[in-house]
């Protein structure tokens, strides 16, 4: 077959002009070809295809012009069906398990989500390539207030309000809603190409869960760390429940700071202080009038009452304490602790009374008087009206506030006491600090740690009871008729609640439960072992694989979450839950920016894949730093497309390279290489020496950086090497070997390398861009399994040092032409003479890899020539210093016209010192120096500088070129 007739058997080969132009990706132009070789004969197109797609699942590069994305979902429907998701477990192994941090059932895929699916599913696949049994639990969070809240608009669509429905049917409707919608944040997580072992999955309203929280809460009242009172909580007026402080998100908003006075009790009407104040509606739950005690302008005033404005002449006393900053605003503090936080605390500490102003639905009661029923921002309306009318009013002033707001809802949080379930936190956080200390836990990056270990420090009583109806219903019952403080029952069911209660009160008793649920965060803090069967803990999973091995998540929810969970476990299990906290970053836009709908700058992963590729989008999120965030760009996600066609096509490259699968001799031959001995490796020409050495460094370091988490390294590393190392020099390197060299032989073990090569760059790969590289192993020869359950690359294999600085030589030297080329405007096709000077030894390795060098460096492999000693005609070349030993000459009259370049040269040095010229006579005039902007006169001055750089460059050139036209005559 005659070489055009092999590129009409192989299309890919051809470029769309012609069909005896070869493609330039993988030929050079006028590339001189040597008679056809014989393994060229027999191939025919889709050798490797049918065997890559025969099952329906694959497609080989070989029949598509790129990565199709929409196989992706085919590929993961495949992986599942195989059962590679579900781990193979060996009694003796050593399990790697991760918990998914469970989104919230209401969730549509964002790029958070994205984030911690990409980086579980690396650590996953990477593990079970390792051979280690590999468990990855996912599951979903009931997330207690937004799907209520979900739930009740779509009811009040349909006109329809929860009261009305009552409890239970409303929890059915909510069920309802789950089982029709509630996948869809699942199936979302699969087109990420999450490994999960999907036939474990959980819901935390799953009967074991349920049952897992009961038995939790149950334990810790044993223990006396539950306890019911009244305390100050983050309350939404509109779902009317306590909140967590994470679902309190706080903008910076204009707002109004009032000036009101405050008449001194018994003084003059000169005796009066002036507070300032955000929230005037809150004075009528006013116990105190503070001041700081150094304040000398208020210290006649401390020990006296003072009257509240608008309440009928209620006086509360004037105190002192330094906690009152004297120089912020007027130095007055009005002390309302039934709706401020720090206010809360101040009474607590000086054993002020607590005053409550406000309904649960944010509208005044009875404390405020004639403002009673009136809505919080309608009383603050009316009230600055009335203390206008009645000169209690001084002034008010725009004023930036930092508002509170409900991260479901929107509205703003009122800090309200109510009364509430706690958590006593103190015992349950000083084991979990002592388990940083000694080790037990390592949280990743370490930065973290300091933050980990203030938060349990100065940890607070956790609220954790939640006026809704969809969640885990409290544990608690009460007896019919008594104080609900005091006689409550703690039981496991209702059953068991009313045979105690009837044991202390008589078989006659009525109990009835309490009606609150508990925080969502509650039942995410048993996570990790609730999942895995406890509180049975001869449970098969819980005995296999908990404690689990990372849990990975964003920093974020470190302390509401994480932390929860590491206390709950070591307390209910007597362990952490998990040896490694791996904290990932926000995802934020090209700028820098949180990602938000007002902004208009919310990447949507799904609409990403569309148009990139899952691949590009891992890869992509994959390359930041633990802890640091990322900003995201389509510049960013564009260049790792790039990568995956770069991947594909050197995937079809090494394909139509490879000997024909008939060819049972070269298979063989291929299959009894032997990489990892040393003795083989130093047989290798150079080129291949160098590849495989490179590779087996990098198999090395990507595994250590893949053990220590530092996963942005392990893409780079891996980066680097497929595009710079074995795409842009081995590939071209070997069409020596496949296209020039006339030798089976020596084009057989270009063959064999390029496969071994190829094929541990996609195992490497493989945990990052699941998709592109399990497509591309398919279309290999000989695969007997799947690349995701595929052997890791051994480590610790030969390497040859001395070989690798000896072929970066060699890549040095051909840079040094390809520069010289460049800057001589050399023809892109022209082939050029070379001498090549160096020392024996390095002439020697030098020179067996002429057509190698020739071929990257496009020489006339006719006239290369290898001396120890500068050639005759060196003043008339272009000298070039490789490396040290290492020079090369390029005559100059090969490479240029030399009287059309000194024609050219002068007309553009001319060009070049006329701009220069004008740049200078700016500078000189102090008009411009004077009155321009700073950066303007900087920009210049560069120019200026860059100019004169180039009519120096310029000038050495042509003084070098006029010598060479005079030695020539």
């Amino acid at each position: 077959m005659s070489l055009p007739q092999m590129a009409v058997s192989h299309p890919f080969l051809l470029s769309s002009r012609s069909a005896y132009h070869l493609n330039p990706l993988f030929f050079p132009k006028r590339t001189r070809f040597r008679p056809p070789l014989s393994r060229f004969t027999s191939i025919k197109r889709r050798t490797f295809a049918v065997a890559a797609s025969e099952n329906g699942t694959f497609t080989s590069p070989e029949l598509a012009k790129s990565f199709d994305f929409t196989s992706e979902e085919r590929i993961y429907n495949w992986w599942q069906s195989q059962g590679y998701f579900r781990p193979k477990f060996d009694p003796g192994s050593d399990p790697f398990v991760i918990s998914m941090p469970p989104p919230n059932v209401t969730g549509s895929l964002h790029m958070g989500h994205a984030m911690f699916v990409t980086l579980e599913d690396i650590m996953v696949r990477y593990h079970r390539m390792r051979g280690r049994p590999t468990l990855w639990l996912p599951g979903t969070d009931h997330a207690g207030i937004a799907t209520q809240l979900v739930v009740e608009r779509m009811l009040a669509s349909e006109g329809i309000k929860r009261v009305e429905l009552g409890r239970d049917e409303f929890a059915k409707r909510v069920w309802e809603w789950k089982e029709k919608y509630g996948g869809t944040i699942t199936n979302q997580i699969k087109r990420l190409g999450a490994s999960c072992d999907w036939t474990r999955e959980c819901f935390t309203l799953d009967e074991q869960l349920s049952r897992a929280v009961i038995e939790a809460f149950v334990r810790l009242h044993e223990k006396g760390l539950i306890y019911q009172g009244s305390y100050m909580v983050n309350w939404s007026p509109k779902l009317q429940t306590a909140v967590s402080d994470l679902e309190v998100e706080y903008s910076e908003e204009p707002g109004t700071l009032y000036h009101i006075k405050y008449r001194v009790a018994g003084g003059s009407r000169s005796d009066f202080l002036t507070i300032a104040t955000t929230r005037p509606e809150t004075l009528f739950g006013d116990v105190a009038i503070a001041v700081n005690p150094q304040d000398e302008r208020y210290s006649k005033y401390v020990g006296k009452m003072a009257i509240v404005p608008m309440t009928y002449g209620r006086h509360v006393p004037i105190i002192s304490d330094k906690y009152v900053d004297k120089d912020f605003g007027t130095g007055v503090l009005k002390i309302s602790p039934g709706h401020d936080h720090n206010d809360y605390l101040l009474a607590r500490k000086l054993g002020l009374p607590i005053l409550n102003v406000m309904n649960k639905d944010g509208t005044l009661n009875e404390v405020a008087g004639l403002y009673c029923g009136l809505d919080r921002f309608e009383a603050r309306k009316k009230l600055w009206s009335d203390l206008e009318e009645t000169d209690l009013a001084v002034k008010k002033e725009p004023h930036t506030l930092r508002v509170p707001r409900s991260q479901r809802g929107g509205e703003i949080i009122e800090p309200l006491v109510s009364k509430q379930w706690f958590v006593t936190m103190e015992p349950l956080a000083e084991k979990a600090l002592h388990a940083v200390e000694k080790g037990e836990l390592t949280i990743i990056p370490e930065r973290f740690e300091k933050i980990y270990n203030h938060w349990l420090t100065n940890i607070k009583d956790w609220c954790i009871s939640r006026q809704l109806w969809w969640g885990h219903r409290i544990p608690v019952w009460y007896i019919v008729g008594k104080d609900g403080e005091e006689d409550y029952i703690v039981a496991r069911s209702a059953e068991d609640a009313l045979m105690k209660a009837r044991d202390k009160y008589g078989k006659d008793v009525e109990i009835y439960q309490d009606p609150d649920v508990l925080d969502t965060w509650f039942s995410s803090a048993l996570w990790p072992f609730s999942t895995l069967g406890w509180p049975d803990e001869s449970a098969e999973d819980f005995k296999r694989f908990y404690p689990t091995t990372v849990l990975e998540t964003g920093h974020d929810i470190l302390f509401f979450w994480v932390a929860r969970m590491i206390m709950m476990g070591i307390e209910f299990t007597g362990t952490v839950p998990f040896s490694y906290v791996y904290l990932h970053g926000l995802i934020r836009d090209s700028q820098g920016r949180k990602m938000s709908k007002t902004l208009g700058n919310v990447i949507d992963p799904i609409d990403t894949i569309k148009e990139f590729g899952t691949d590009a989008l891992r890869f992509t999120l994959a390359l930041g730093t633990a802890g640091q965030d990322l900003n995201l760009s389509t510049e960013r996600l564009t260049a790792n497309k790039a990568f995956t066609n770069k991947l594909w096509n050197a995937g079809k490259f090494v394909l139509y390279s490879l000997p024909n699968p008939d060819n049972v001799s070269a298979w063989q031959k291929i299959q009894d290489c032997k990489f990892n001995s040393e003795e083989y490796l130093l047989r290798l020409p150079l080129p291949e020496c160098w590849v495989v050495s490179k590779l087996h460094m990098l198999i090395d370091a990507v595994t250590e950086s893949y053990n220590k988490f530092f996963f942005g390294d392990v893409g780079r590393e891996i980066y680097d090497f497929f595009w710079g190392d074995f795409a842009d020099w081995y590939i071209e390197a070997s069409k020596a070997r496949l296209y020039h060299s006339g030798d089976d032989s020596v084009a057989l073990v270009a063959q064999t390398v390029l496969l071994y090569v190829f094929e541990n760059i996609l195992k490497l790969l493989h945990p990052f861009m699941p998709f592109v590289t399990e497509e591309l192993w398919q279309a290999l020869p000989n695969r007997t399994e799947a690349l995701i359950i595929s052997a890791w690359p051994q480590t610790s294999l030969p390497r040859n040092t001395n070989l690798v600085k000896r072929f970066e030589n060699l890549q040095a030297l051909t840079r040094a032409i390809r520069n010289a080329r460049a800057e001589y405007s050399v023809e892109p096709a022209k082939r050029i003479s070379a001498s090549i000077v160096g020392s024996e030894e390095v002439v020697q390795y030098i020179s067996e890899e002429k057509e190698v060098l020739a071929l990257l460096s496009k020489l006339d492999i006719d006239n290369v020539h290898f001396t120890d000693s500068p050639p005759d005609d060196a003043k008339q070349s272009v000298h070039l210093v490789a490396s040290e030993g290492l020079e090369a000459y390029l005559p100059l009259a090969d490479m240029v016209d030399i009287s059309a370049e000194v024609e050219r040269l002068a007309k553009r040095l001319s060009k070049m010192q006329t701009e220069y010229a004008g740049l200078k006579a700016r500078l000189s005039s102090p008009k411009f120096i004077e009155k321009a902007p700073e950066d303007i006169v900087r920009g210049v001055q560069e120019k200026a500088a860059e100019a004169e750089e180039k009519i120096n460059l310029t000038k050495h050139r042509l003084d070098f070129l006029k010598s060479t036209v005079v030695l020539s005559q």
